[in-house]
């Protein structure tokens, strides 16, 4: 199969007017038997029919049309999709429903969404939702308590549940009030000299510069980028801007600022990230930058915060309910936020921290808008940033920043207000939006960098399908040395096994050997999961008491090399179930690597129990115990205190505040982790591996898609690997695009 549109092939015609309605449309007990029928078929969820049974139940006379309508919308939030889209419904029915890629060949299967809508139009469908007990014009200001709410932008006729309806109407109010707060306040000429003092001048426009000075103007500012752009190098310039010019002014106390991300693994990484760049920070000459009298440096430095929290512990999250402590009638006490990986955060989480910041605090968003977006529903990053790339800076910013960075912006970033099309002219949105565009990772030598580059270009009438295909096919055919393609031939195939052992090297130039990064560096070969277990056997210490003190010390030195060895390679996975997802790959990993001699272990140990070498995902966050989601531990084998020469398992876990010291965890106090051989895509966002092996299925699947894929390639560092196990999935892959339908395309 060369193209996900063959799913789709017998998707019918646009209804004609005056074609026979289904029976379903037009009996409500005949729509709820159907909706029973695709709940059990797994093809809608039983809460989303549960929605339709309620509305009919409380509103006898509300049209199948209707309650059709709002199951599917319910449907859409477990999709990601922030609400329901008639016309694009209507014109690709069966995407409605979460239909197996595949298909499906189980008897008597129910009829599908493409026959039972094949009859209704599109005006009769928007008729349907005018029902004032159920439905509210989100137009009017969704006036009343309806469940529903129809919105009628120029995207066309939309319905969302209520509560969906209000985060983004939050969000948007929130914003806009940020952006409406006027020009920046203070003086340029200081905030020229500050930034000068920061960067090293360059003849050339520097992007990270820039995204400072426009953080500095707007009380909202989003800074996005890929991998190596320098996101966080900015955002800690950017803070000790902030402090300086706060300090700078005489009696102004230091502004309180917070740092958060969506999960613990990526609050962690933010937290050891900054922690070393402030360390690292030269501040003299900014303090001398903002005032005549100077700026205390040590008070200047204390000042930038390194430490870094998740968006449920900023809020301050009530135990089995979607409130937080903070809200708008209890703000936080800050007066900036910065959020890391803002592409994880979703619509709700995001309306909440809006909602609770005070009035006048500054919010930063740090992302990179083409990675994976949420798993909940929503993509507010992908939303806020869709034209980022064009810059549409007006004349007004554009004389601002090169007042202030002494650079002026490209051309290609500028919009001249020529021609009468307003929407294609520089908004207030636009203004507060930095794209850094210079990775400092890739360079034109690496064909990860390349890659990632030639996937994440999208598809336009310039570029086409056909077209994104052969530059991904040409890049492999450049033979870069950091890019390897390994194609397995049947579900059995010993490649993957020699893949995650040894880090399949033949599959590079020169087996990986005499390779230097950029810095003239030698690089280590790929590797795979033989070299950390390895390091288990060859540095085990040879004390036999595990204490605290000097008897732990070589314990927690282990645990550290164990830790940094495991993080030379991962193999990641689109999926969870199946023989390419997470439930097949890891048994079959952990037999693999037991044969090859290096797990000890049998099969009810690998399937579900604990053994020496067990590497583990922390899958909910545990503040009792410290731990997050995504934290990754190693499974270790510790001399037993009181029983000589037994040992006991613990779970060695890295510190999350950047200290290096080691947190070891009986494996009977961790609930919610999962093993880690294989981990999916969406998991692994936030984090970043040496060798990296990216694995597809042999199967299509709508998860399969353009940011997927640029996501998983993105997590390499040196090496990267891309696993096929089915002919043409990766052409498949790079050509679909996340569709996420929502209402924050424009503010």
């Amino acid at each position: 199969m060369n193209d996900m549109n063959d799913l789709f092939d017998d998707l019918p015609e646009p209804p004609q007017p005056g074609a026979r309605a289904h029976p379903a449309l037009e009996d409500a007990p005949a729509l709820l038997a159907l909706l029973e029928r695709w709940v059990a078929r797994g093809w809608l969820r039983a809460l989303d029919r549960a929605l339709a049974v309620f509305l009919h139940r409380e509103v006898p006379d509300a049209p199948p049309t209707l309650l059709l309508a709002a199951a599917l919308a319910s449907h859409q939030l477990g999709r990601g999709h922030v609400c329901l889209d008639l016309a694009a419904t209507l014109s690709a029915p069966d995407l409605a429903l979460s239909l197996p890629p595949e298909g499906d060949d189980l008897s008597d299967p129910p009829p599908l969404p493409s026959e039972v809508l094949a009859g209704l139009t599109l005006a009769a469908w928007q008729e349907a939702l005018t029902h004032p007990g159920l439905v509210a014009d989100g137009d009017d200001h969704a006036p009343g308590h309806t469940p529903l709410v129809r919105s009628e932008r120029e995207a066309g006729t939309r319905l969302y549940l209520r509560r969906y309806w209000q985060y983004e109407q939050d969000i948007r109010l929130h914003i806009a009030k940020r952006l409406e707060a006027g020009a920046y306040p203070g003086n340029t000429a200081t905030l020229a000299h500050a930034l000068d003092a920061l960067f090293t001048p360059t003849a050339t426009i520097d992007w990270q510069k820039t995204a400072c000075a426009l953080a500095v103007r707007s009380p909202f500012a989003v800074i996005t980028g890929g991998p190596g752009t320098g996101k966080t190098t900015t955002v800690v310039k950017l803070l000790a801007l902030l402090q300086a010019l706060q300090l700078g002014q005489p009696g102004q106390h230091a502004l309180r600022i917070r740092l958060a991300a969506p999960t613990g693994k990526a609050a962690a990484r933010l937290n050891e990230s900054i922690a070393k760049q402030v360390k690292g920070l030269s501040l003299l000459e900014l303090a001398s930058a903002v005032s005549q009298q100077g700026v205390d440096i040590p008070t200047l430095r204390d000042s930038i915060p390194t430490e870094v929290t998740t968006l449920h512990r900023l809020l301050g999250s009530r135990p089995d309910t979607r409130h937080f402590r903070h809200h708008a009638g209890n703000p936080l006490a800050l007066d900036v936020l910065v959020i890391d990986e803002a592409s994880m955060v979703d619509i709700e989480m995001m309306a909440a921290v809006l909602t609770a910041l005070p009035p006048r605090a500054r919010l930063v968003l740090l992302g990179d808008k083409d990675q994976l977006a949420s798993v909940e529903a929503g993509a507010v990053l992908g939303d806020l940033c869709q034209r980022a790339e064009g810059g549409h800076y007006t004349a007004d910013t554009a004389a601002w920043l090169e007042a202030a960075t002494g650079t002026p912006l490209p051309e290609h970033t500028l919009d001249r207000h020529h021609g009468t099309d307003h929407n294609t002219l520089g908004q207030p949105l636009d203004q507060a939006i930095a794209m850094l565009r210079v990775s400092h990772r890739f360079d034109a030598q690496s064909g990860i960098g390349q890659l990632a580059e030639a996937v994440n270009r999208p598809l336009s009438a310039a570029h086409t399908a056909k077209q994104k295909r052969r530059a991904v096919r040409e890049v492999f055919d450049q033979g870069y040395v950091d890019l390897a393609r390994l194609r397995l031939a049947e579900p059995d195939d010993s490649g993957l096994d020699k893949l995650v052992t040894h880090g399949h090297p033949a599959g590079f130039a020169h087996h990986g050997e005499g390779r230097h990064d950029r810095r003239g560096e030698p690089v280590a070969p790929p590797r795979g999961y033989r070299h950390y277990l390895e390091v288990i056997r060859t540095q085990r210490p040879a004390h036999d008491t595990f204490g605290e003190g000097d008897t732990r010390q070589p314990f927690d030195d282990w645990a550290r090399a164990v830790l940094a060895a495991h993080g030379q390679f991962q193999l990641l996975c689109a999926l969870r179930k199946g023989p390419w997802g997470i439930e097949g790959l890891n048994p079959r990993i952990g037999r693999a690597l037991r044969r090859a001699g290096w797990l000890n272990a049998n099969d009810l140990e690998l399937d579900h129990g604990w053994f020496e070498g067990r590497p583990v995902l922390v899958t909910r966050n545990d503040y009792g115990l410290g731990l997050m989601n995504g934290d990754i531990g190693i499974t270790l084998a510790l001399p037993d205190a009181r029983a000589p020469g037994r040992k006991l398992l613990r779970v060695a876990f890295p510190a999350s505040d950047g200290s290096g010291s080691i947190k070891w965890v009986l494996p009977s106090r961790l609930q919610a982790v999962e093993t880690v051989f294989a981990m999916t895509v969406h998991k692994s966002q936030g984090s970043e591996f040496t060798h990296t092996a990216l694995l597809l299925p042999d199967a299509p699947n709508p998860i399969l898609t353009r940011e997927l894929v640029y996501t998983g390639i993105t997590r390499a560092r040196d090496w990267l690997t891309v696993v096929e196990t089915g002919r043409g999935m990766l052409d498949e892959a790079v050509t679909r695009e996340v569709m996420r339908v929502s209402g924050l395309g424009r503010l």
